[in-house]
C-alpha cells in the first residue's frame, strides 16, 4: 500500500464512521427524536455508549487526517513519497486499532490501548515528517 492509498483509507475510515453516527441519527429522527436533539458540545445522554464512542473516534480521525494528508501531500508535491511510502499504511493501521480499542468500551484498559495506538501514530508521523525533511 503506498502512502496515497493509506491517505485514502483514512479519508474513507473517517467518513465511515460518521456516516454510521448520521445513520444512527437518522434512524432516531425518523422514529420521532427532534432534529436538534444533538446539540454540538455535549453528548445526547439517551444515545447508546457505542455511539457516543463512535462520535468520539471520528473526532479523533479528524484530528489527525490533516496532519497525516500533510506529510503525504507534501511528499506527493515534493516527488519525494519514497521517503513516507514504507510509513504510512501503518499510520492507517494504528488508526484502525484505536477506532476497535475505542469502540471496544471505555475501561481503563480500552483508553490505555486507545492511547497506545495514538501515541503510535504520532510517532510515525514524526518519523515521516524527518524522513521527508531529511
Amino acid at each position: 500500500m503506498s502512502a496515497l492509498q493509506a491517505l485514502l483509507g483514512f479519508a474513507a475510515w473517517t467518513l465511515l464512521l460518521i456516516a454510521t453516527v448520521f445513520l444512527y441519527r437518522g434512524v432516531r429522527f425518523l422514529g420521532g427524536t427532534p432534529i436538534n436533539h444533538w446539540p454540538r458540545r455535549d453528548k445526547a445522554a439517551d444515545d447508546a455508549p457505542f455511539f457516543r464512542r463512535m462520535e468520539d473516534a471520528h473526532g479523533n480521525c479528524v484530528e489527525n487526517l490533516p496532519v497525516f494528508a500533510a506529510i503525504v501531500l507534501a511528499a506527493a508535491a515534493l516527488g519525494r513519497l519514497d521517503a513516507v511510502n514504507a510509513i504510512a499504511p501503518y499510520v492507517l493501521y494504528a488508526r484502525f486499532a484505536q477506532t476497535a480499542a475505542h469502540l471496544s468500551g471505555s475501561g481503563q484498559a480500552n483508553v490505555f490501548v486507545r492511547a497506545s495506538f495514538w501515541s503510535v501514530q504520532v510517532v510515525l508521523l514524526f518519523w515521516m515528517l524527518v524522513r521527508l525533511l531529511a
